[in-house]
């Protein structure tokens, strides 16, 4: 069911949702500044964006145009999840990733798929996606009856390499980071495709640019 409205330091406005005892946003972050006010650097130059150890935005589209930020928020790389100043609005926190299962546990995972990696569970993928761009392909995410249920409403936004800064697969994958850090210093992420109903987890190198999805604290 969908709560109230929350601003960010922007003012843009994002939906919300409770999904068993979490409070999420139902869309993603497109916020340029940090909690504190100082400003994200927005990197559009691709050896800028692979070579940065600090918080990073960019727009999903490849050329940088931002004519899509309403729909697919922005992309961040973790060192802007992982920033003190705070990515999320006051209030509201980055998920780590055992908040993330904790959200897939509860739309039907189990516990040991939970914590494995790879692609898990069944349909917990298709509950969590949403909106007409995943189903123009027609893939099993969509065919899932259960498709969209959630309220989650996650779309392919696609998302931007770590290495050469190039973007990947817009209207066909989408992700989003955890806040949480693996053992050989990569961050923990989920990953929906259009052509699977199950959720990707795996971690990756923090110069990668996701969605962000926020959790109210």
């Amino acid at each position: 069911m969908k709560e109230t409205l929350v601003k960010d330091i922007d003012g843009n406005s994002y939906k919300t949702v409770k999904i068993g005892e979490q409070i999420w946003m139902a869309e993603n972050l497109k916020v340029t500044q940090y909690r504190n006010g100082d400003p994200i650097p927005n990197l559009t130059d691709e050896n800028d964006w692979q070579n940065t150890e600090q918080g990073a935005y960019c727009n999903c589209k490849y050329d940088n145009r931002g004519d899509d930020v309403e729909t697919y928020g922005r992309l961040y790389n973790w060192y802007a999840v992982d920033d003190k100043r705070g990515l999320a609005p006051r209030g509201w926190h980055i998920p780590t990733d055992d908040e993330i299962k904790e959200l897939e546990i509860y739309l039907g995972m189990s516990h040991s798929e939970a914590d494995d990696t790879n692609y898990r569970g069944t349909n917990e993928g298709s509950k969590l996606a949403g909106g007409d761009d995943f189903g123009r392909l027609n893939g099993a995410l969509v065919k899932t009856p259960e498709f969209g249920t959630s309220g989650f409403d996650f779309l392919p936004a696609g998302c931007r390499l770590s290495l050469g800064g190039d973007y990947f697969s817009m209207d066909i994958r989408g992700y989003f980071w955890s806040s949480t850090e693996d053992n050989n210093g990569k961050g923990w992420y989920r990953n929906l495709i259009y052509n699977r109903s199950e959720v990707y987890r795996l971690s990756r190198n923090k110069n990668y640019g996701f969605s962000v999805r926020c959790i109210k604290d």
